[in-house]
């Protein structure tokens, strides 16, 4: 039997941050039975136009509703600055660069991007920002850089957002579980842990018996 969790996210994402603590554990309910997590990028935005005031006072509104609904914490002072360019396109081929060269950094790297955009106000669109948080996550600098940077990585994320768009995902976090190439939707858009425990538990006794 070949069966894992795919995850559909975007690092910079609101609500996939407010997710993070509910996957992380059902990760780990997953891989106590034998079930690896796989990330899939889903490219949320390709905004060639810098925030105005308008446009950030719009965001801040996303991010305090996640703070009000999950809990997680938020910069509110110094994210999302005026004049910064929301392409996602970036931290999300960070990720497809490190599930190609260790896919154990793959969810560090998702927490170390997540942490530094929404918590620090860092600017993770950028390249040195993505090479140093690759590198914390143990990824050697000069490795990552260069696969960072090459034509196959920015095809494979593409593959990814648009595998992403064939199925019709439009929303994130999606979280998918599958089962010889058989995907079975366990939440499209954020659902708390208490919720989602007893479904991935159930499909996971399911799966042992297939």
């Amino acid at each position: 039997m070949h069966a894992r969790l795919l995850y559909v996210m975007d690092p910079m994402c609101s609500w996939c941050w407010g997710f993070a603590p509910v996957l992380e554990s059902l990760a780990e309910q997953a891989a106590a039975a034998g079930v690896p997590l796989h990330l899939v990028l889903g490219g949320l935005r390709r905004d060639a136009v810098a925030i105005d005031a308008a446009a950030r006072v719009r965001y801040l509104g996303y991010w305090q509703a996640v703070n009000a609904s999950t809990g997680q914490l938020f910069n509110f002072v110094d994210g999302l600055p005026e004049g910064l360019v929301y392409d996602t396109e970036p931290a999300c081929r960070a990720l497809v660069t490190a599930r190609s060269l260790d896919v154990q950094s793959v969810w560090p790297l998702t927490q170390l991007i997540q942490r530094a955009f929404y918590t620090k106000g860092e600017d993770v669109t950028r390249a040195s920002v993505l090479l140093g948080l690759a590198e914390r996550a143990g990824i050697p600098r000069i490795e990552f850089a260069a696969a960072f940077d090459s034509a196959e990585q920015r095809e494979a994320t593409s593959a990814d957002f648009s595998w992403v768009q064939d199925l019709g995902i439009s929303g994130f976090p999606t979280l998918l579980a599958e089962r010889n190439g058989q995907l079975a939707l366990l939440t499209n858009g954020y659902q708390p842990l208490e919720v989602l425990a007893p479904l991935l538990g159930r499909w996971l006794e399911r799966a042992a018996y297939a």
